[in-house]
């Protein structure tokens, strides 16, 4: 979560800056904010998607301790293939 934060910091920190630097006629400010702003937002997308393939490989996790847990009457290997596959359900939601 600290990526998170930080990407959104620097973010918003980045567009701030280029605001600033267009507004008092200073382009290397413009162009540093604008710069500081777009790895931020690439870095947040990375993410994102790293975020979303975890959700997926916990969905893929726990609809099959779901469907091991049920035909062999595993009940415990059954509801933890439930909480994985919430999980990844969150996890794509990001």
């Amino acid at each position: 979560m600290t990526d998170r934060l930080q990407n959104t910091a620097n973010s918003t920190i980045g567009g701030a800056k280029q605001t600033l630097g267009n507004a008092i006629g200073n382009p290397d400010l413009a162009a540093s904010g604008a710069s500081q702003k777009a790895q931020a937002d690439a870095a947040q997308k990375a993410a994102d998607a790293k975020t979303h393939a975890e959700g997926v490989g916990h969905n893929i996790q726990g609809t099959t301790q779901k469907a091991v847990g049920s035909v062999t009457g595993n009940s415990s290997l059954e509801a933890r293939g439930h909480a994985n596959d919430a999980r990844g359900d969150l996890e794509r939601k990001v």
